[in-house]
C-alpha cells in the first residue's frame, strides 16, 4: 500500500514522541500490506474498525491514540485523514473526515 502522508504522522509524533514508533510500526507494515479489502485489515487488525466511505480506525500505541484512514483498495492507497489522541478524535466525525 502507498500511505498519503507520512508527513501528518511525524507532526503528530513530534508533538507525542511516545507515538513515534508506534506510527512507524504501523506506517512500516502498510506500506508492506496488499490489502484487498477489509477483511485483509481485520486479520492483520484485529481491534480495526471501518465506518462509511472506505475509513478505517486503528487504535495506536496500545489505544492511546487513533489513527483514521481511508483506503482505495483498487488503487492500493491508504489516506491518513486524522491522527490524535482520544480526547480529539472525539471532537471529530471519523465518516466524513
Amino acid at each position: 500500500m502507498r500511505v498519503i502522508s507520512r508527513k501528518a504522522l511525524r507532526e503528530f509524533a513530534g508533538k507525542h514522541p511516545p507515538a513515534k514508533t508506534p506510527l512507524d510500526a504501523w506506517f512500516a507494515e502498510a506500506s508492506r500490506a496488499s490489502w484487498a479489502s477489509f477483511a485483509d485489515v481485520k486479520s492483520a487488525y484485529g481491534h480495526a474498525d471501518v465506518v462509511a466511505g472506505n475509513r478505517v480506525i486503528f487504535n495506536i500505541g496500545g489505544n492511546k491514540y487513533r489513527l483514521v484512514v481511508k483506503i482505495a483498495y483498487p488503487y492500493q492507497m491508504v489516506y491518513v485523514r486524522f491522527v490524535g489522541t482520544h480526547a480529539e478524535y472525539n471532537r471529530i466525525d471519523a465518516r466524513t473526515i
